[in-house]
């Protein structure tokens, strides 16, 4: 099964800039691209007898949305298979259901619903923290195609996934791939006037990464791979590479509480402030 690339447009100009994004990848990756626009339904404070004409209105101004986004997406790369879908629901429950028969979602940063003083809309957080396989928000400002690919890479889950998305995605652009291991003494320590020496540490980094690298550096042998492995914060390392990054690969690092899905902290931080495209590798759901 060829699962599609899909992107949830609004009509913001962030959202635009996702659907291009979504072109490319559709198009890199041989997939057809699925693009949706949710409606919400209509609140329950509003008259019962308004409430069906808002819902049509609604309806129509959806339909012109996802018309215009075929338009542009078939004007930047006219050779790929294309569907829309016009969903009756929020948006945030709505694209989690469709990430189950997805390859990856990808969304904007902010949508027209945002505040602009918020970094991070509310449907990326929603998604990261729920979505059924990878998810890629990106930035209105961002640059497609310029630069390499960055993997942040840790230690506390396996890293196969996020390292084989990686892999993948740079060897498909064809740039390199930088993996970044941040790391920093722990605050305990620190405050007892302790230190763990870095040397010692980035030996066993550079060991343990070996090892994990080593089956996509088989397979994926015209990738040129460098390795950062440095003593600082993994938010502030990642973002700083994402300047002159395409795309940042991260992983969702899944915790519960009371049984609800929390995006670990590391790739919140680095949904909030990229400067570049960012994926979110999430385990499919098992069933």
């Amino acid at each position: 099964m060829n699962a599609p690339i899909v992107v949830g447009t609004d009509g913001s100009t962030c959202a635009d800039r996702a659907v291009e994004w979504a072109c490319d990848e559709a198009a890199l990756r041989d997939r057809p691209l699925h693009i949706v626009h949710a409606v919400e339904p209509a609140p329950s404070i509003y008259p019962l007898l308004v409430a069906p004409e808002m819902g049509r209105s609604l309806a129509n101004a959806g339909q012109e949305i996802l018309s215009a986004a075929v338009k542009a997406a078939t004007a930047r790369q006219p050779g790929i298979k294309m569907t829309t879908e016009l969903v009756m629901n929020t948006t945030g429950p709505a694209l989690v259901d469709q990430s189950a028969r997805a390859f990856e979602v990808v969304l904007g940063h902010r949508g027209l619903g945002g505040f602009t003083s918020l970094l991070l809309g509310s449907v990326g957080l929603w998604m990261a923290g729920h979505a059924d396989g990878p998810i890629v928000v990106v930035r209105e400002d961002a640059v497609p195609d310029a630069g390499e690919v960055v993997v942040g890479l840790g230690f506390d889950e396996d890293p196969a996934e996020v390292l084989g998305y990686a892999f993948e995605a740079a060897s498909l652009r064809g740039t390199p791939l930088r993996i970044v291991h941040a790391w920093q003494q722990p605050p305990v320590l620190v405050a007892t006037g302790y230190s763990i020496a870095f040397d010692k540490v980035a030996n066993e980094v550079r060991e343990r990464s070996g090892l994990v690298q080593a089956s996509w550096r088989e397979r994926y042998p015209d990738v040129q791979v460098a390795e950062d492995i440095v003593e600082e914060h993994p938010v502030t390392a990642l973002c700083e590479a994402s300047r002159r990054a395409a795309l940042v690969v991260v992983g969702a690092h899944d915790r519960k509480r009371f049984e609800v899905p929390l995006l670990g902290s590391v790739s919140h931080g680095v949904l909030h402030h990229a400067h570049c495209p960012v994926a979110v590798i999430r385990g499919r759901k098992q069933t």
